[in-house]
């Protein structure tokens, strides 16, 4: 059998002959050589990269101090701090002009840098043009827990389920109104979903705030409302309104015992408030499976669970292709909802 040992040596036993054969090869190995080396130097810089990671403070950026995005990324930070070995650090921004994302697209792709955002990083760009594709420029890391709406109605409204509300709108054909909190709110995307689904016409009324929208809904200025289910709890149990189902695909621990909308009257409903950590899109793979396992090694501890029910939220742990994947399917999903019913940005 002849090798490549055999040829080389029967080619220095002819060094003339050797000679013109390296002649006519080096361009080629010129070009090889240089189109290898960039991709060698890179291999060779991100193992690096990822070896030293992290050997500095990181930072999550977030929406202003209060709100879920705030709370949930407190969390994240202190389970994350201890595995990392560095401090994690949260940085609210405000939510205005998308300050948060484009923070965390302007960073170094470096790991060092992340974001925490629900579900307006995604659904904003489909109101309203922004500065950045939230597929494109965003690595996920990975999903770390749900909100879940609760419909809630007004006492005085005579209905018990969903099936009775879905066949009072359609006698009262546009008398009923429901309650948002913003453009492309979770609650406005939940009442529009549901009149989409439900063939029904209920009227909005747009709040600045989720304490003014309670606050009518209580006194029956309007009849009901997609409400977050942290800030409607008391409210329910004190029998100001009526919670009817949540709009999750499961039932949600938070009301147990009620029973999901698409369960009780409207099958295939859902609903929910996604929360998802990223980092630059060109942050290193194995910095991002680094990341993705102390996060999801933390979500599914009970202190993260109890964490996260106290912030009214559940945890939902998963891999980076888990998080893409939910967010393109929302992208389809609610995509069609906001064309349908015209939705833009205020």
């Amino acid at each position: 059998m002849i090798t490549t040992v055999t040829i080389f040596n029967k080619l220095l036993s002819k060094p003339a002959e050797f000679a013109s054969i390296l002649k006519q090869i080096m361009p080629i190995l010129r070009i090889t050589l240089c189109a290898v080396a960039p991709i060698v130097a890179l291999m060779c810089a991100s193992h690096a990269t990822a070896q030293d990671y992290p050997n500095r403070a990181i930072r999550i950026v977030t929406s202003p101090i209060g709100g879920g995005n705030d709370l949930i990324s407190r969390h994240m930070a202190q389970g994350l701090s201890g595995p990392l070995g560095q401090p994690v650090i949260v940085d609210n921004r405000p939510s205005g002009g998308n300050t948060p994302a484009l923070l965390a697209l302007q960073a170094a792709a470096d790991g060092y840098t992340l974001l925490l955002q629900s579900a307006p990083l995604w659904i904003g760009p489909l109101l309203q043009k922004t500065p950045f594709d939230p597929v494109k420029d965003f690595a996920p890391i990975s999903l770390v827990g749900t909100v879940a709406n609760v419909l809630v109605v007004h006492p005085s409204l005579p209905v018990k389920s969903v099936r009775d509300l879905i066949a009072l709108a359609k006698s009262m054909r546009g008398e009923l109104n429901y309650a948002t909190t913003g453009t492309g709110a979770s609650n406005h995307l939940a009442g529009e979903l549901f009149k989409h689904m439900a063939g029904i016409n209920i009227v909005r009324v747009n709040y600045k705030g989720t304490s003014q929208s309670l606050s009518d809904l209580i006194s029956g200025q309007v009849q009901l409302m997609f409400a977050i289910a942290s800030s409607v709890s008391p409210h329910v149990k004190s029998a100001r309104v009526r919670a009817l189902a949540v709009t999750t695909v499961a039932p949600s621990v938070i009301f147990p015992g009620l029973p999901t909308v698409a369960a009780s009257g409207l099958p295939g409903y859902e609903s929910a408030a996604p929360y998802g950590l990223f980092a630059q899109a060109k942050t290193p793979d194995a910095i991002i499976r680094r990341l993705n396992q102390e996060s999801v090694r933390f979500l599914h501890t009970a202190d993260a669970k109890e964490k996260f029910l106290s912030a009214g939220a559940e945890v939902v742990a998963s891999s980076p292709e888990q998080l893409a994947a939910t967010i393109k399917s929302e992208i389809e999903r609610l995509g069609k909802v906001i064309r349908d019913a015209g939705i833009r940005a205020d």
